[in-house]
């Protein structure tokens, strides 16, 4: 009886150790280190209700350390075999040193859209090397506390912006828009980025300037800064010695109504505001405009080629593309929006509003985001952070911010030297 006893003992052991020796370890790596207990309470725990033989570990790097963390990590052979990817040229350099695998047949990609798959697709078309995630979307978040107590309501035009900026203004009670100058990025990401797409028409603008056909010293590329050298009067005193972390504390402390904003926000101020927060899209031009967001492609996945697991790591990228992931996704993360053409319904009421625009609007993204920033000293994208913050202190007039942006462009980019 004990020989029957141990015998069976013995077999249950050996399978035990035959499923855990058969079990695929996966690891991700990532900069969203703010993000491990999302992944590894909500997001890991779902994949692994269905996938019991893969294990799946998120490993993240602070954010100032991923890339050089990465690179190093990817040159010695010791990378995770799944890669959070940044958007556009630092992905696509990584793919094309061979360092992110071809993903052309993978059935997710199915599931979302030539510009949703573009920030992680070679310029040709060709392969695309990452499995798209979330998007951020650009607009104003605004103190809704404050609205109530100033009878304002949210406006739809750039006329009635001013007027509701005028309005805060007069009363004194609150800085009309928190936001500062001294990081730069915050004038071009939530000031030029965010309105310009009204006025440039979106993806039509954005790639005439791609493919030489237009220049940012047309009318559609000046307006959005001439609409930006107003915003200094409203941004309160010492603006241009203002830090990002100070505009965020403005804001939460209920100091200032309105915060020229991206959705990546919607979490941090949940937690530190006081007050009720709504959100209204960037003010069109004119009455009976079209209206375009800037809905910027985030964050994806991608596959390390030397990995050892491959088609697990393809499993895990597969379910990414799923309905289950985004709708998870979407909920842990509000304001980080699946790029994925699923339907979704989210929890947050303020991530709600700012997915809303989609179904208006349509989806452009950073205009420099693209190819426009391998080239110049400083490249497009970075330029355009010096040129919105000199419009708004104004230290330099809309038409020579556009002009001096041309000009380098010029300097190396063959489609605009024509």
């Amino acid at each position: 009886m004990k020989k029957i006893i141990l015998s069976g003992l013995t077999a249950t052991l050996m399978m035990s150790a035959s499923s855990v020796a058969y079990a695929v370890d996966l690891t991700i790596e990532s900069w969203r280190n703010d993000d491990l207990a999302i992944w590894q309470d909500t997001i890991l725990p779902a994949f692994h209700a269905s996938h019991p033989d893969i294990n799946v570990t998120f490993a993240p790097t602070a954010p100032a350390q991923y890339n050089a963390a990465l690179n190093a990590k990817l040159e010695g052979g010791t990378a995770g075999d799944l890669i959070t990817c940044r958007p556009f040229d630092s992905a696509l350099d990584l793919y094309n040193k061979g360092q992110l695998a071809k993903l052309n047949g993978l059935p997710a990609l199915d599931n979302f859209s030539d510009v949703a798959k573009s920030a992680w697709t070679t310029d040709d078309g060709s392969a695309t090397f990452c499995v798209p995630m979330a998007a951020v979307i650009h607009g104003f978040i605004y103190n809704k506390d404050a609205f109530k107590e100033l009878g304002l309501s949210e406006p739809e035009t750039q006329a009635e912006f001013t007027a509701v900026l005028d309005a805060i203004k007069e009363d004194g009670n609150y800085i009309p828009m928190s936001m500062g100058t001294m990081d730069q990025w915050e004038a071009a990401a939530m000031g030029y980025q965010n309105i310009g797409p009204m006025y440039w028409k979106g993806e039509e603008g954005r790639l005439a300037i791609i493919n030489g056909t237009a220049k940012l010293t047309d009318p559609e590329w000046v307006k959005p800064f001439e609409v930006l050298a107003q915003w200094g009067q409203y941004l309160g005193d010492g603006f241009e010695a203002q830090a990002y972390p100070d505009s965020q504390t403005l804001f939460t402390l209920g100091r200032a109504a309105i915060y020229p904003a991206g959705s990546w926000e919607i979490t941090g101020f949940n937690n530190d505001a006081d007050f009720e927060l709504g959100a209204f899209r960037p003010p069109l031009p004119n009455a009976g405009d079209k209206c375009y967001i800037n809905d910027h492609t985030d964050i994806a996945m991608g596959l390390n080629p030397a990995s050892e697991n491959a088609e697990a790591a393809k499993t895990f990228l597969d379910w990414m593309g799923t309905e289950e992931f985004a709708q998870l996704y979407s909920n842990a993360l509000p304001g980080f929006f699946s790029l994925s053409k699923h339907a979704i319904s989210l929890d947050d009421p303020l991530a709600n509003e700012f997915i809303s625009w989609r179904a208006e609007c349509d989806s452009t993204i950073r205009s420099a985001a693209q190819i426009l920033t391998r080239g110049g000293t400083p490249n497009l994208w970075s330029g355009m952070w010096t040129a919105s913050a000199n419009v708004i202190n104004g230290t330099q007039t809309p038409s020579e911010a556009a002009a001096g942006l041309q000009s380098g462009l010029e300097s190396w980019y063959e489609p605009q030297q024509k």
